[in-house]
């Protein structure tokens, strides 16, 4: 499949109904959220069938990284000079995993998001996978790859809250780790689970 990039993504939104349906992720945009002017990170949220389930490439962060060390994310990565969200995306994730730009459909978008640690503005990114990567975790950026399937991210047994002071969080237990935080916001909205 090759990869889906307009030049102005603010202006020339595609339209991605039809994937959208089929893969039924009801938390997606068909383009990505406005901006202010000011430059924003961007998280690939990359998505691939396999075993007739569709599957989630997360990392885990090392503990040397200077910002949520430790944590489960999806590739990203601040830009480089006049990179779009996508750009920069599909970079991070080539670097960090080895994903190749041209393997990527981009399908939509989840909303922007803040995080604690982080000054940027996030742009998730969501996009399929031509075919089940051969993911290759450079070691100084990441400790591990979890390939969660979204049957079992759907599940809401799985899910927990907890009021971190004044705000509710949400935790999903994968394998060993926890996903929680922003990375967790991310995948709830793209599944359009709640977010209350």
């Amino acid at each position: 499949m090759p990869v889906v990039v307009c030049p102005n993504w603010e202006e020339t939104p595609a339209p991605y109904d039809a994937v959208m349906l089929d893969w039924d992720l009801p938390g997606l945009s068909s383009g990505p959220p406005a901006g202010n002017g000011e430059p924003r990170a961007a998280v690939l949220a990359a998505l691939f069938e396999q075993d007739g389930d569709i599957r989630l490439v997360l990392t885990k962060r090392p503990m040397h990284m200077p910002t949520h060390p430790g944590d489960l994310a999806f590739p990203g990565g601040k830009p480089k000079p006049g990179e779009s969200p996508v750009e920069t995306a599909l970079r991070e994730a080539r670097e960090e995993v080895g994903i190749l730009p041209e393997s990527v459909e981009i399908i939509g978008f989840l909303d922007q998001i803040h995080t604690v640690s982080y000054e940027r503005m996030v742009v998730p990114v969501v996009g399929r996978l031509a075919e089940v990567p051969e993911l290759v975790p450079d070691p100084s950026e990441v400790a591990r790859i979890l390939l969660p399937t979204l049957t079992e991210l759907r599940d809401p047994t799985r899910w927990r809250q907890e009021d971190w002071d004044g705000h509710m969080l949400d935790f999903f237990e994968l394998e060993d780790e926890i996903l929680w935080g922003a990375t967790a916001r991310m995948v709830r909205q793209m599944l359009g689970l709640s977010l209350d």
